[in-house]
């Protein structure tokens, strides 16, 4: 029992551990939003503008895996960090603040979250750097 007791005690610190470091490597991002609207002559004119803001850990991903998509032509990869409370969906877009960077979110945030139970809070989506459209 006492064991049992023991290693309850190291998970819930390994998973604070965890939290805390995960939380110094957040970062401020913004969401974009994008607005479309006609332009008076049959066109559309499209612009992107500032949405919410949140904290989240941006990752480059130098795995095996993304280094052979990268030969093969596949964009930069990235892994995106929030917390749970923070869902980013397919092909939303998002800016680091320190540095305007723009990414785009690759696979869905529903898919890739600690369960309920878990001390650590995270969800995790893949990304890529993106480029504005330029209309």
């Amino acid at each position: 029992m006492a064991g049992e007791i023991s290693h309850g005690i190291e998970q819930i610190q390994k998973g604070v551990i965890e939290m805390s470091l995960l939380e110094d490597s957040m970062t401020e991002c913004v969401m974009l939003n994008k607005q479309s609207v006609p332009d008076g002559y049959g066109g559309i004119i499209t612009s992107w503008t500032n949405g919410a803001e949140f904290s989240a850990a941006i990752r480059f991903d130098t795995s095996m895996q993304a280094r052979i998509g990268e030969q093969q032509g596949v964009t930069s990869l990235y892994t995106i960090i929030t917390k749970k409370k923070i869902t980013l969906e397919y092909h939303d877009v998002i800016k680091r603040v320190s540095d305007g960077k723009i990414f785009r979110i690759t696979s869905d945030g529903d898919d890739k979250h600690t369960p309920n139970s878990a001390a650590l809070d995270m969800r995790e989506v893949s990304a890529e750097e993106w480029e504005l459209p330029h209309e």
